[in-house]
Formats: structure tokens, C-alpha cells, sequence
């Protein structure tokens, strides 16, 4: 295992929205490799760090960092929003990659690296992204995959409490919170054409229990056909963290550039 880089902080927003953006940036050739971490995950998880190693080994410069709320970031995770997260994805690209890069994201981080690439190739075309891979890509899941399966019940406490408490798979319950689903439709892709510009590779499992592959389907359907490549892993889950999961994940990340 390689030694991970030293920690950095990138100052985002101004005023009361000031935050401070922990980033571990591993110097290397390019295109850079960008990691975009899921919904309350950290960027010292599983997929992040192998992908570092693969980087350290092969010399590629490789970039992940925690949105704010999350991991070693500085902001409260109840402030966190789409905007919030897009604003700090764009700011480590630009301010730690030089030219096009390859943007992985994964569940939650597959949306802010499609609305990145949409972004970058219009305002910053100098950093508009080589490619995209994607892993279990939750495309609208604020809306499609949170708000349309919240019961009555759920929908009526957060819009009169401001928050409500989501069960989750794999600990203790989490807050969802009106800020968040109403943020999060300022950003929806699935009612159009998505244009990333650049090819995708997305990586899903079968069995995902919380990003279905049936939606991934809708998602590629609004991609452009020829330059989206789509694996389907029958018996994979939502996390694909498993050898052979991560080996398709380096070689998608490797083929693209």
C-alpha cells in the first residue's frame, strides 16, 4: 500500500459559507485522476485508496477529497447540498489538476461528475474532463432514488421539521433534509439529452439495493450512445469493493486516457 500524500485544505465559499476542504493530491503524470465520493462516504474509503495505489504504481497524478460535512472536511453535514458539493468538486479540479482530467464517481459523486463535466466544459474548457467513469452513478437520487420513495408520513415531518431521520443499510440513521431535496432539483439531468462531452464508462451492480440498475439504464439512455460504454455486474452491490470489483475499476479508469 502506497503512503498517502500529505493532507491539504482548499478554502471554499466566503462569509458565514466558508469552508475548508480536505484534499490528498498525489503528484504524478496526466491526465490526472479525480475521485468523487458518494453520500457520506470519505475519500479514505475502499475504492479511493486502491485507486490511489494503482496511481502511485503507474505514476499518475490522482486527486480525492471530502466534501464538506464529510470525513476530515470542515461544515456541518445537515448544511450539505448539491450546489454546496458541485461548488467544491469544481474548486479541487481547477485549483489541483492542470488540464483535462478523468473524474470517477462514484453513487452520489457519479451526479457531481456529470454536472461537473457539464460545467467545466462550458466555463473552464482548459479543464473540461478527458473522461468519466462512474460506479453505481445516482443520477437525481434526491429526487428519484430519496423524495418519490419517502412515505407520506416522512415527506410531511421533513417539510415541517426541516429534516427526517432515513434508515440506512449500513449504520445508524441518517438526516435528510428539506434543504437538500430542494437544492437537489435545481440540478436534475434524467428530463434531457445529457452532454458530458467526453466518454463514459459506468461500472453497476446487479444487486444494488440502493442505486438500481434499472435507473442506471434510464441514466445511460440520456447519455450520447457512442461514446458510453455501460458493465453490468450481475452479482455486484452498490459498494463494488470487492477485488475483482476494484480490478474493473482500475482498468476502466486506465483505458480512458
Amino acid at each position: 500500500m502506497a503512503n498517502a500524500p500529505d493532507l491539504q485544505f482548499l478554502a471554499v465559499g466566503e462569509g458565514d459559507d466558508a469552508r475548508n476542504v480536505a484534499i490528498l493530491a498525489r503528484p504524478g503524470s496526466g491526465p490526472a485522476v479525480v475521485w468523487l465520493g458518494g453520500f457520506r462516504s470519505d475519500m479514505r474509503a475502499t475504492k479511493a485508496t486502491a485507486l490511489d495505489d494503482w496511481a502511485a504504481e503507474a505514476g499518475r497524478a490522482f486527486v480525492r477529497f471530502d466534501y464538506s460535512g464529510h470525513g476530515e472536511s470542515g461544515g456541518e453535514f445537515t448544511a450539505g447540498t448539491i450546489s454546496r458539493w458541485l461548488e467544491e468538486a469544481l474548486a479541487v479540479i481547477t485549483a489541483k489538476t492542470e488540464g483535462p482530467a478523468v473524474l470517477v464517481g462514484s453513487s452520489m459523486g457519479g451526479w457531481v461528475a456529470l454536472l461537473a463535466a457539464l460545467r467545466l466544459k462550458v466555463e473552464r474548457p482548459d479543464h473540461a474532463p478527458a473522461g468519466l467513469v462512474l460506479i453505481a452513478p445516482a443520477v437525481d437520487f434526491t429526487e428519484r432514488l430519496m423524495w418519490e420513495a419517502l412515505s407520506e408520513d416522512a415527506r410531511r415531518e421533513l417539510e415541517t421539521t426541516g429534516a427526517f431521520l432515513r434508515p440506512s443499510l449500513y449504520g445508524d440513521p441518517y438526516p435528510i433534509t428539506r434543504g437538500l431535496i430542494e437544492d437537489g432539483r435545481k440540478h436534475l439531468l434524467l428530463g434531457g439529452a445529457i452532454e458530458p462531452g467526453c466518454p463514459v464508462h459506468i461500472l453497476q451492480g446487479m444487486e444494488d439495493p440502493d442505486v438500481p440498475w434499472r435507473h442506471v439504464l434510464e441514466t445511460v439512455e440520456h447519455l450520447p450512445g457512442e461514446a458510453v460504454t455501460l458493465t453490468l455486474i450481475k452479482d455486484g452491490d452498490h459498494r463494488l469493493s470487492r477485488p475483482e470489483d476494484i480490478e474493473r475499476l482500475i482498468a476502466a479508469v486506465a483505458a480512458i486516457a
